[in-house]
């Protein structure tokens, strides 16, 4: 016996084509089942990073009414999370650098401002973004993403 005696070698060393040949047919069932589910979900990742943005926002906004006593108004708008707003009523402890971290304002995946209105219609504040198409009331990839139905 061997040093390795489970070991045996025959004289040949790699894979034949036909091992080959059936690798590459397992890869291409495995592909042709999970790449159409995967395409499908790109709409999807943007309405959850909608969500994320608008709980980011929702963190900043907290923040901003512990240091005032109130949330900025719609007048203010979000724009009070990265500059000390110049509009009554003035806040009391603006937070030098603003309440956001990169110091800017984003936009929702698809590009567009996030609506903020204070007083909301549904809380002490609305954030809304209007989903791909930009406008109120959307179905599917347009659906509007509310921060009231975020849970």
């Amino acid at each position: 016996m061997g040093k390795f005696p489970i070991f045996r070698t025959t004289g040949h060393l790699g894979f034949t084509l036909i091992e080959l040949m059936v690798v590459i047919v397992i890869l291409g069932i495995l592909a042709g089942l999970i790449v159409p589910r995967i395409m499908g979900r790109p709409e999807e990742a943007k309405q959850l990073k909608a969500k994320i943005q608008i709980e980011s926002l929702e963190t900043a906004l907290k923040l901003y009414k512990l240091d005032n006593g109130t949330y900025p108004n719609t007048e203010q708008g979000l724009i009070a999370l990265i500059e000390s707003p110049e509009v009554e009523p003035l806040p009391k402890k603006w937070r030098a650098g603003g309440y956001l971290e990169k110091g800017k304002l984003p936009k929702d995946p698809w590009g567009n401002d996030f609506i903020y209105l204070s007083p909301g219609v549904h809380d002490d504040y609305d954030l809304i973004s209007y989903g791909a198409n930009g406008v109120p009331d959307g179905e599917g990839k347009n659906k509007d993403i509310n921060s009231w139905e975020i849970e």
